[in-house]
């Protein structure tokens, strides 16, 4: 029975078994949760007591961050004589977090209103990172110091211009390092060869609440704020950038999120009733399918600091406000997403090493979105680029095998500016060298990924019977929230399930609804579990009766009733049979 041809050919990864040496020594816990401990690189068992009881164990003093006490002392300076400083961010919501984050903690050391100014640049008419204009913009104003969040690491000739007018920089960034460092006066960035901060991955917000850590035990006589009050902002900022969920990240997560549940900040509970969530049952997961995307259409096409005034904002009825705006321009973004996707999949040959699309259509707000939906569809790395009248702005996405920023490394001769991570990066490029830019890329991907087979790939924690699937199994899960990035929902596989019931669901009937029934267990007998299939109603007209199906495992409420259901990720006509 032949896949339907419109859903991706996954392969499934089984990931290794537990050696029986940490099986044993970790014997008083559940044998599936110390497979799936061991999958996420926790093999000790001191590792694994802090997680499950979500500590951190390393050493989480900023000062060992390089450069922060150069930092410090700079902005106690400035506090000291009065200066105006300038908190510069990035139009995505780790970025407008951050910006919120450091501006508010620095009015919580006494600065008044006007002596720390939030500032972020216009996707459009300034782009991605420092931008000249608006630094001198910001000098002219009074700014005597500006600090980045977010932005700058690569920024060498925009902080050269600073220095030239009289501004020092401080650089907060979490962006890979460039082979030159800008020429600010401090530079924190855990990346760094010579920081000996233990936690590198941070978020641009997890820096930013670090630099306020630090000014709060630098000035404790100054605090007129609790500083875990903004913890809220470094769980939205963490998550929605997709900073790994495992170390301090989790850490602070974990803790944001009691924050963001109690939903005292005016702007979080409006954009909770928008987003038809409820405080107390937020998650991480929540932020990602939730809140990110509101927050981050601000950004894509209207002006970010919509968001930030939202999460700033101390009054409802202004709040609520906003957060309505910020729900009309995410349904805006997604239409919009839908028509460019379509635009970019007749420009480009899927079967090519990377996929390149450029075109004057194309919005900067959602060149993002258009180049993931292609990486995920064809599993290739992907460029959108928006075409300007002398330069362009290119997003990119990319898959494990090809390190999207180092390529750009490559060409950075032809770019204006680049910057970014493995998988996702962004670039400005004169019009003059697009043609070359392609013609490389193009190169460097077809050298690097010759010989091997791209597929997409699902990585499965553990093998399961659906008859062990029950709420205690469920309660046990929940020990590894909260979930995102590297420490992701767990995959199930279970094989020869029968299908008893199907429906598709959903507009067009995209979605498939199923019933499984487990093998015969002596003490429950044949368990039925019912499992939705996202974007998988095609199956409907070929359904097997016994499937290998890869899942995780969820709740369904409806009608004031929760059950368990099983989020089909992927299936397969079972590859043995059940009598």
């Amino acid at each position: 029975m032949k896949r339907p041809e419109n859903l991706p050919d996954y392969l499934w990864l089984k990931a290794e078994s537990v050696p029986d040496q940490i099986r044993q020594a970790l014997a008083h816990i559940h044998p599936v949760l110390v497979q799936l401990l061991y999958n996420r690189g926790l093999h000790e068992p001191a590792q694994i007591q802090a997680f499950l009881e979500k500590q951190y164990l390393a050493n989480t003093d900023p000062f060992l961050l390089a450069d922060m006490e150069t930092a410090v002392a700079r902005i106690q300076q400035a506090i000291a004589n009065d200066e105006i400083i300038a908190v510069y961010g990035d139009f995505d919501a780790d970025g407008v977090t951050a910006t919120v984050l450091l501006t508010q903690a620095l009015r919580g050391l006494g600065l008044a209103y006007s002596q720390v100014r939030p500032y972020i640049p216009d996707r459009v008419d300034e782009g991605y990172g420092l931008n000249n204009d608006a630094l001198t913009f910001l000098r002219e104003k009074g700014v005597s110091l500006v600090i980045s969040v977010d932005c700058g690491i690569r920024s060498i000739a925009e902080v050269i211009h600073a220095n030239s007018i009289g501004l020092d920089m401080i650089i907060t960034d979490h962006h890979s390092l460039g082979a030159e460092l800008p020429p600010a006066l401090a530079i924190i960035n855990p990346k760094r060869t010579d920081s000996s901060y233990p936690e590198r991955r941070l978020a641009g917000v997890g820096i930013a609440y670090k630099l306020a850590q630090a000014l709060y035990e630098a000035m404790p006589e100054r605090a007129q704020l609790e500083l875990t009050s903004l913890l809220d902002l470094v769980a939205l900022g963490t998550v929605a950038d997709l900073a790994p969920l495992l170390g301090e990240n989790r850490q602070l997560v974990k803790d944001g999120l009691e924050v963001l549940n109690a939903a005292r900040r005016p702007g979080v509970a409006a954009l909770l009733k928008v987003s038809g969530l409820r405080p107390g049952a937020i998650t991480a997961e929540s932020i990602a399918f939730g809140l990110a995307p509101r927050i981050n259409a601000a950004g894509r096409l209207d002006h970010a600091f919509v968001a930030a005034k939202l999460l700033a904002v101390n009054n409802m009825p202004m709040a609520e406000q906003l957060a309505r705006e910020l729900n009309e321009l995410n349904r805006t973004r997604q239409k919009i997403t839908a028509e460019l996707s379509e635009l970019a999949e007749s420009m480009i040959d899927p079967n090519a090493p990377i996929l390149i699309a450029a075109d004057n259509n194309f919005i900067s707000g959602v060149v993002g979105l258009v180049a993931s939906r292609l990486t995920e569809k064809h599993y290739r790395p992907s460029i959108i680029i928006e075409q300007g009248e002398e330069e362009s702005r290119g997003s990119c996405r990319s898959i494990a095998e090809f390190h999207i920023t180092h390529a750009l490394d490559e060409v950075a001769h032809l770019l204006v500016r680049h910057g970014g991570h493995a998988q996702a990066a962004g670039f400005t490029i004169r019009n003059e060298n697009l043609p070359e830019f392609i013609n490389r890329m193009t190169e460097i991907a077809a050298l690097q990924l010759a010989g091997r087979e791209l597929r997409p790939s699902i990585c499965i924690d553990a093998e399961l019977d659906l008859a062990d699937i029950d709420w205690a199994f469920y309660e046990m899960l929940s020990q590894l929230e909260p979930t995102g990035y590297a420490n992701p929902t767990p995959v199930f596989m279970s094989r020869g399930v029968e299908i008893v019931r199907h429906r598709v669901v959903g507009q067009n009937g995209h979605h498939l609804q199923l019933e499984f029934s487990s093998d015969y267990h002596p003490q429950t007998g044949h368990r039925l579990l019912s499992a939705i299939a996202f974007r998988q109603g095609e199956w409907a007209r070929q359904l097997p009766q016994y499937a290998d199906i890869v899942y995780t495992i969820g709740v369904n409420e409806w009608n004031g009733r929760r059950n368990l259901q099983l989020m089909v990720q992927d299936l397969r006509p079972a590859q043995i049979t059940t009598n």
